[in-house]
């Protein structure tokens, strides 16, 4: 049986001035990237579908800054968060959401299929699930090359019932390899609360039948995450073996783009209470009180990442959109 490490956040005060720094910074260029991509979108200047990622910031940010750059993740169709998280450019990203040449896959992946592996990130992916074995062969790649690089698979609850899921789980634990698995519980798969399509409470049991160990954490604390992720990092690093994080997180806007469907299978009740621990600012009280940042200095990352964000919309709307004669670029057949 594996055995469950400890939940919550009780050594999470225990963290260096410069992390919570580097957290807040990542929550807020994800908070801003995703403010302003569903602001175009609701206008009509984007193409296609954003599923936003605003509210689950601190699960991003906390694995990123206790990930190596050589480190590689798999993300999901939420992928946006991940993949600045991970230090895509917002020129870029911005580029590919408005599918010009410029764009991180030159304008032909767009919101779901985002990718830069000079970055380590393999790519968000429209089908649930999908990310998992690609992590697992990115492990399996390394202890191949004899190479010390972590794997990170980023899914969601529902993506857990996937047949791939378990495959990929399976492999990376029988193996050991150094693959961390980690769940953003954000509570629905897409409409579906999770009571609806499993009876567990906790999906980090489901790691027990692998055996790997896994661990709770509060999804809205990103120093929580933070240490979560800096654990099972350096366990998968040394050549422990894989390891599961359950993040319980939430969602602000709907499942796809900002209204959504308009369905109601959330009330306004429980998605104010999830807002209440704003994970933003939540790190920027913590900042603040114990002295790591004044007010203005929190402020200033704001500034200037709006700033950022502004000049990365004109760049990617002053770029070109490919060249049909170029359709057949980079496509293959087997």
């Amino acid at each position: 049986m594996a055995q469950r490490a400890s939940t919550a956040s009780k050594k999470s005060a225990q963290v260096s001035a410069e992390i919570i720094k580097d957290l807040h910074e990542r929550m807020v260029r994800i908070r801003l990237f995703e403010t302003e991509a569903g602001k175009l979108m609701e206008a009509g200047r984007l193409p296609g579908f954003l599923h936003l990622y605003v509210g689950q910031e601190a699960v991003a940010a906390g694995v990123m800054s206790a990930l190596r750059d050589d480190d590689q993740i798999t993300s999901t169709h939420r992928g946006h968060g991940h993949a600045v998280a991970k230090g895509v450019g917002f020129r870029e990203m911005y580029a590919e959401l408005y599918g010009r040449v410029t764009g991180a896959c030159l304008g032909r992946g767009g919101s779901m299929h985002i990718n830069d592996l000079t970055r380590g990130m393999l790519g968000a992916n429209g089908i649930v699930g999908a990310g998992v074995p690609i992590a697992v062969g990115a492990a399996f790649a390394a202890r191949y090359k004899g190479e010390d690089s972590v794997a990170v698979t980023f899914f969601g609850d529902g993506a857990t019932n996937i047949g791939a899921f378990h495959e990929g789980a399976n492999m990376a634990a029988i193996l050991g390899l150094p693959v961390v698995f980690v769940c953003e519980n954000n509570g629905y798969a897409e409409f579906t609360p999770q009571s609806g399509h499993m009876l567990l409470t906790d999906v980090a049991d489901r790691a027990a039948a692998y055996g790997m160990p896994s661990v709770i954490v509060d999804g809205m604390d990103a120093v929580a995450v933070h240490r979560a992720a800096a654990e099972a990092v350096e366990r998968a690093r040394t050549g422990a073996g894989p390891m599961m994080i359950e993040a319980k997180t939430y969602r602000y806007f709907d499942h796809q783009g900002v209204k959504g469907l308009r369905h109601p299978y959330r009330s306004d009740e429980e998605v104010a209470e999830w807002k209440s621990r704003d994970p933003i600012d939540l790190i920027e009280a913590r900042a603040v009180a114990d002295g790591t940042a004044t007010r203005p200095e929190l402020d200033d990352v704001w500034r200037r990442t709006r700033d950022e964000i502004a000049e990365a919309i004109a760049y990617a709307e002053a770029s070109p959109l490919p060249d049909p004669a170029d359709l057949l670029l980079n496509v293959y057949s087997g």
